[in-house]
């Protein structure tokens, strides 16, 4: 069976080695030289071997100790860097952390607080996938990512989700079709009979008066792209949180719709009965504060 060597007695025979002398290293240490001398016997009990010569009237390790002398000095610098590193991931000021939200959050709402979170941490490295509700719980279920943010695309009892932000739904449709110039806000009763384009939060609807509506619809276009370009080309109408509506879209509008009153909750995801890496933890932290002060703003 290998001995156990204490880090302690391994830095006081290099203490010793280095000076040449046990008063010195006591000294260096705040050690008595009792203590230093007991430390390296002890070391030397535990190996079997004598690591100082005895006697003589002056320092010199034994061949068996200069053998030693670099394998125990890096064996400290290993273990000095360990910790060193262990230390800094406890602070989360070093790092990994991947996250997967919904590109309507990944757009609008991560930018700015992202930005100052790496300024803060510049030795944290995020990644970032998007995709859609259903992707972003995938990813996590998977342990692709360390948490997500998005809303919940359907209930799993192995994931947590604290909502923060409630985005609108409203409908989307070219700016100058009846139901932009109409103003306001609108009522499901005046969507039908007009073409809708289905997309990936259509199923918002389900469950409302409006979901009628999507029974109607002959057209689905998963890809927010080419639903815009539907959109903009008026091949039909469409319903979208607003965050996912391009503001800078002058072509299309963005019309409320309050009866009913549809919201998508985005919140994070997490899973249960897993705990978050430091750096994970701080970046989930600063983002849930971050994002509420966005909604609480708007």
């Amino acid at each position: 069976m290998l001995p156990e060597l204490k880090i302690a007695q391994l830095r006081y025979f290099l203490l010793v080695a280095e000076l040449k002398s046990f008063h010195a290293a006591a000294r260096r240490a705040f050690r008595t030289q009792p203590a230093i001398s007991l430390a390296v016997r002890e070391l030397e009990q535990k190996l079997g071997q004598a690591l100082v010569e005895k006697g003589g009237g002056r320092f010199e390790l034994t061949p068996f100790g200069e053998h030693c002398l670099p394998l125990f000095r890096g064996l400290i610098e290993h273990h000095d860097r360990i910790v060193r590193e262990a230390t800094l991931l406890a602070r989360h000021e070093i790092g990994q952390v991947s996250i997967a939200t919904v590109p309507s959050v990944a757009s609008r709402m991560l930018p700015g607080p992202l930005a100052r979170f790496v300024a803060e941490h510049p030795n944290v490295q995020v990644s970032i996938q998007d995709g859609t509700a259903e992707r972003v719980q995938q990813l996590l279920a998977q342990g692709q990512v360390d948490f997500g943010i998005s809303s919940l695309w359907q209930e799993d009892d192995q994931l947590d989700f604290s909502p923060i932000v409630n985005d609108q739904v409203g409908v989307v449709c070219r700016a100058d079709h009846p139901l932009a110039q109409a103003g306001g806000a609108l009522h499901w009763s005046q969507l039908q009979g007009v073409p809708m384009v289905r997309n990936g939060t259509s199923q918002l609807l389900a469950g409302t008066d409006a979901e009628c509506l999507l029974g109607h619809s002959r057209l689905f276009v998963s890809n927010m792209i080419s639903l815009i370009a539907m959109l903009e080309e008026g091949v039909g109408i469409s319903t979208l949180p607003y965050l996912a509506f391009p503001l800078e879209n002058e072509k299309l509008a963005f019309v409320p719709l309050i009866e009913p009153k549809v919201e998508r909750h985005i919140g994070m995801l997490t899973r249960k009965g897993r705990s978050l890496s430091p750096a994970a933890g701080a970046l989930m932290a600063f983002l849930q504060v971050q994002l509420a002060a966005q909604d609480q703003r708007a």
